[in-house]
């Protein structure tokens, strides 16, 4: 019984599959390959690399596709071409180097496709993950799906236009976006990086500058006027008058740093820390109501001196001068405190207890004569013999005892015990002496005594006893 064999082993069979092959290979050769071929490379020119401006000018299917059963990938040929984004593979700070960190088994083609046309685009993200903070803007405040990738970037993934921010916000608060824009420009990307760090949630409080009272309700422009940039916003004085200068009603005469008196709760009310000036407010200034010195609101030059505001109240009609803290406090006028030793007459022995009004009659106190005699007239028992100069004998202290400290021709410590006071020798006065109110002779024992001795000359007992000692025969001698 005769066996039936399939018929393409059969040599028509052979024949007829050997013809198909030829046929194939030969409208292979003839016709470039398109049989093979996907689709249509991109013909969109860019950056030249390797000669060749598009992908579609490759002529080769083997630059690009390698031989499956090798070890060489699709990825080495891309990297061969494309130096540039090769070097990236090894940087994380890079685009494509953080990509490859974050998704090491990423191939090229899996975002960027090819055989799709000659205009489509190169790049498409798929559902691959994307580490869009490299660029630097985060999708933290815009989270996938709620927004997608065709909202910022539209067909294209590797473009974008910042109108785009615009357009879709305006949908959002068309109101707030108009306002944002006119302050701010419209280059959103300058300030914002996708965190929402000038969002809903941003305070102002982690900056050095906080926002309290009134400032909490001041517009971001009023103090970042015209700010297109972070650099511009970080920028913005933090000092007072920078802002406030026309609001300034002293016209600049406290100076610039408005908190030492102001607050962020407002103007008013206002509180300066005088002590905080040259001139402390001590006692009864402390009580004064600020425009009896800050006449017409002059306050900065204000005269600090006692003088030009206590004029009429100067008693001494100036007599003392204008410093009237020499002797008087800021606590009451009563208050005072003169030291006399700082003056021309210091004050010793009686002389402190006096009572002001015995030496500065009248009220007068410049300008007095600080003699002894003006104040202590002559006793009459000096009968005027010692002139007005009463410190020669007397001080402070008190009157008595006095040492005469003249020039005196007899000395003053005859005797055995001295003389015990001037009127011993000058009962009548002092001009005149007598040697008879010591010695216990009289005159005619004395002129006996001095006959028998041979002295006939004894009317002036000073002649013979110029020194106080006693004389024999007219000679000098002890006693």
């Amino acid at each position: 019984m005769q066996t039936n064999r399939l018929g393409c082993l059969t040599g028509s069979g052979i024949i007829s599959v050997f013809i198909t092959v030829c046929a194939i290979l030969g409208f292979a050769l003839f016709n470039g390959g398109e049989m093979f071929s996907a689709g249509a490379l991109n013909a969109q020119a860019g950056d030249t690399y390797g000669g060749v401006a598009s992908h579609a000018q490759i002529r080769e299917c083997s630059a690009c596709h390698v031989f499956p059963l090798g070890r060489e990938t699709m990825a080495d040929r891309c990297a061969a071409c494309h130096t540039d984004i090769a070097a990236q593979m090894f940087d994380v700070a890079q685009l494509h180097g953080a990509i490859k960190q974050k998704s090491p088994t990423l191939a090229c083609r899996d975002c960027h496709p090819e055989h799709r046309g000659k205009t489509a685009s190169l790049t498409e993200l798929g559902d691959n993950e994307f580490p869009h903070e490299a660029l630097g803007f985060s999708l933290n405040g815009h989270p996938l799906p709620a927004a997608t990738c065709s909202d910022c970037h539209g067909d294209n993934i590797a473009a974008f236009s910042p109108v785009a921010c615009d357009t879709c916000h305006r949908q959002l608060d068309v109101v707030f976006t108009q306002s944002h824009v006119l302050s701010f420009g419209n280059d959103c990307l300058a300030c914002h990086d996708g965190v929402d760090r000038f969002g809903d949630d941003f305070t102002h409080s982690v900056f050095a500058f906080k926002l309290d009272g009134e400032h909490a309700k001041a517009a971001c422009a009023k103090c970042h006027l015209d700010a297109r940039t972070v650099a511009d916003l970080q920028s913005a004085p933090k000092d007072c008058f920078s802002c406030h200068r026309q609001d300034d009603e002293h016209d600049g005469r406290f100076g610039q740093d408005c908190a030492a008196c102001h607050s962020p709760a407002g103007w008013q009310p206002a509180k300066f820390d005088h002590n905080l000036s040259a001139f402390k407010l001590e006692g009864k200034h402390a009580e004064a109501k600020c425009e009896q010195c800050h006449v017409d609101n002059v306050f900065k030059g204000a005269p600090t001196d006692c003088y030009s505001c206590h004029q009429q109240d100067d008693e001494h009609n100036g007599e003392f001068g204008a410093d009237c803290s020499a002797c008087h406090t800021p606590n009451d006028w009563e208050d005072v405190i003169f030291d006399h030793n700082l003056s021309n007459f210091p004050l010793t022995g009686a002389h402190v207890n006096t009572a002001c009004e015995k030496c500065h009659t009248s009220g007068r106190f410049k300008g007095l004569d600080t003699t002894c005699f003006a104040c202590h007239a002559e006793p009459t028992r000096h009968m005027g013999d010692f002139g007005t100069d009463c410190a020669a004998c007397h001080t402070t202290t008190a009157w008595t005892p006095a040492a005469y400290n003249g020039d005196h021709t007899f000395p003053m410590n005859h005797g055995e015990s001295g003389v015990s006071s001037c009127a011993t020798c000058h009962p009548a006065g002092y001009k005149t002496y007598t040697c008879y109110g010591c010695h216990e002779h009289n005159e005619s024992n004395i002129r006996s005594e001095h006959l028998e001795e041979g002295i006939s000359n004894f009317e002036n007992c000073m002649e013979c006893h110029p020194d106080g000692r006693e004389h024999e025969g007219g000679e000098g001698g002890d006693d």
